[in-house]
C-alpha cells in the first residue's frame, strides 16, 4: 500500500508530527500482518485487471467506479470473480465496471440524512473513524473534500477499499489500518471529524468524545452517528452480554445523555440532527454479505425488540462544534 500521497498531505496540512509517526507505525503493520485470510484477500486485488482512466460519480447513490463499456467481458468476469473473493461486503453500494455489489448497509440512506445537514466538505481536511470499506469516504470526497483520510482496523475492509482505490490511485483519500486507540496524543487539525457507529463500542465514551475533540481544528464540525435509546431522560442503556447479537456493546446513551457527554468535554452549538429507526430496508441479507443481518437480529414475534429483549436499533446523528 502507497501511503505517500497521504503523508505528504498530513505534512502539508501541519499535521508533520502525525506523518512521521504513523510512517512508522503503517511499515510495522504490514510488515507483520498475521491474518489467514489476507494471501487470498491481497490476490483478488492484485488480480483484478489493469484499466486506465476509468469513469467515476461519486455523487449518486451507488459509488461507481468504471463502466461496462471501459472493459471486456473477459475483463468484467476476473473482476466480478476477485470482488467475490472480497465477501462480505457490509457497506456500500458500490459499482465496479458494471458489477453492481449490493451490500449488507443501503449506506446512501444514512448519508442522504446527513450530507445536507453538516457544514459543506469543500476543501476541508476529513478524518472519518470506524469508516470501514470507504463508502462514505467516497462520498466526502465526491463532496469535494480536500483530502479524506479514514481509520478501521478490520484489514477486510481495507482490502475492498484497495480494489477501488487500485482504479483511481490519485484520489485524495486513504485508509489507515488502525484503530481509535492508535491516534496521536498530539493534537491534530481536520476540519471535519466522522464517527459513526464507534462510540457503543468504546468502554469510556467520554474518552473518545475528547479523543475527537483533540483531532479538530477550532472552529471544526463533529459529526457523530451511534445507536440510542428513545427516553427524555439523561441515561443509557448497558447491555448485559450482546446486543442486538453485537459484541463490545458497553453503553447506549439517550439522545439527552449524548448531548450532555458532548458538551461535558467542551463542545459547542451540540444538536441532534436525525433519529431514525433502523429498518430491514437498510440493513439486509444479499448475495454479497450471505451471513445474518437485521432480521435475524430481531425478535421474531415482536420486531420492537432486539432477540436479548432491548429495544431494537435506533440511530441518531449529532453535530457539534469545537470552539
Amino acid at each position: 500500500m502507497d501511503y505517500s500521497n497521504l503523508l505528504e498531505a498530513l505534512n502539508e496540512n501541519s499535521m508533520d508530527g502525525w506523518s512521521s509517526f504513523l510512517g512508522a507505525q503503517l511499515i510495522e503493520y504490514y510488515s507483520s500482518i498475521n491474518h489467514g485470510d489476507y494471501p487470498r484477500w491481497k490476490t483478488a486485488v492484485e488480480n483484478l485487471p489493469f484499466i486506465s482512466d476509468a469513469s467515476v460519480n461519486l455523487n449518486s447513490d451507488i459509488v461507481i467506479v468504471g463502466l461496462e463499456s471501459e472493459c471486456t467481458n473477459e475483463q468484467q468476469s476476473v473482476i466480478k470473480e476477485q470482488l467475490k473473493n472480497l465477501m462480505p461486503w457490509r457497506k456500500g453500494p458500490f459499482n465496479l465496471f458494471g458489477i453492481d455489489i449490493d451490500s449488507e448497509w443501503r449506506s446512501n440512506l444514512k448519508w442522504n440524512r446527513l450530507i445536507d445537514q453538516i457544514k459543506p466538505l469543500e476543501n476541508r481536511m476529513v478524518l472519518d473513524i470506524g469508516c470501514g470499506n470507504g463508502y462514505y469516504g467516497w462520498r466526502m470526497l465526491g463532496a469535494n473534500a480536500k483530502y479524506v483520510v479514514g481509520m478501521d482496523p478490520t484489514l477486510l475492509f481495507i482490502m475492498q477499499f484497495s480494489s477501488f482505490k487500485k482504479y483511481l490511485p490519485d484520489a485524495k483519500i486513504d485508509i489507515i489500518p488502525l484503530g481509535v486507540q492508535d491516534l496521536p496524543k498530539s493534537q491534530l487539525n481536520f476540519d471535519t471529524v466522522f464517527s459513526m457507529g464507534v462510540i457503543y463500542h468504546r468502554r469510556d465514551p467520554l474518552e473518545h468524545m475528547t479523543q475527537l475533540m483533540n483531532c479538530l481544528n477550532p472552529g471544526g464540525e463533529l459529526v457523530l452517528e451511534t445507536l440510542v435509546i428513545e427516553s427524555g431522560e439523561r441515561e443509557a442503556l448497558y447491555p448485559d452480554g450482546r446486543y442486538s447479537k453485537m459484541r463490545n456493546v458497553w453503553s447506549i446513551p439517550s439522545c439527552s445523555l449524548l448531548t450532555q457527554w458532548a458538551e461535558d468535554v467542551g463542545f459547542i452549538n451540540v444538536r441532534i440532527v436525525d433519529v431514525t429507526k433502523t429498518h430491514t430496508e437498510e440493513q439486509r441479507q444479499t448475495d454479497w454479505m450471505k451471513f445474518e443481518s437485521l432480521s435475524d437480529f430481531l425478535d421474531k414475534d415482536d420486531k420492537s425488540k432486539t432477540v436479548e429483549g432491548y429495544p431494537a436499533p435506533t440511530r441518531a446523528i449529532l453535530l457539534a462544534g469545537k470552539p
